[in-house]
C-alpha cells in the first residue's frame, strides 16, 4: 500500500516540478511575447502528454493491484472453506475431541 501512495506522491511532485521549471524558463527566457506564448503552448501540451502517460500507468497498476487483491482474497476465502469443513467434520465425528478443539480456539487470542 505504501508503494502506491509513494508512486501517487511521485506523480504529483513531477507535475509540479515540471509546471515550475516551465515557468520559471518562460519568466527569465529573454524572447518576445508571440514566442514565449507559442513556447507556453508546447509546455503545455507536452505536460498534458507527460500526465495522461502517467495516469495511464498508475490506472494500469491500480487494475493490477486490483486483481492481485482479488485472487488472494478468493484464495483466503477458498481456505477458510476448507478449514471449516473440516472442522465440521471434526465435531461431527468425534464430539468430545470437537469440545477440546473449540476450548482451545476460545482460548487463543485473536490476531
Amino acid at each position: 500500500m505504501s508503494d502506491r501512495n509513494d508512486f501517487g506522491t511521485f506523480v504529483i511532485g513531477f507535475m509540479v516540478g515540471s509546471l515550475a521549471g516551465v515557468v520559471t524558463a518562460l519568466l527569465l527566457a529573454p524572447s518576445s511575447g508571440e514566442e514565449t506564448r507559442s513556447v507556453i503552448k508546447e509546455k503545455a501540451i507536452e505536460l498534458k502528454d507527460r500526465t495522461s502517460d502517467s495516469v495511464g500507468q498508475a490506472y494500469s497498476q491500480a487494475e493490477t493491484a486490483a486483481r492481485d487483491a482479488l485472487a488472494r482474497a478468493q484464495d483466503l476465502f477458498h481456505q477458510a472453506e476448507v478449514r471449516a469443513e473440516e472442522a465440521a467434520a471434526v465435531l461431527t465425528e468425534d464430539k468430545p475431541k470437537g469440545r477440546k478443539i473449540a476450548g482451545k480456539a476460545d482460548e487463543t487470542p485473536a490476531a
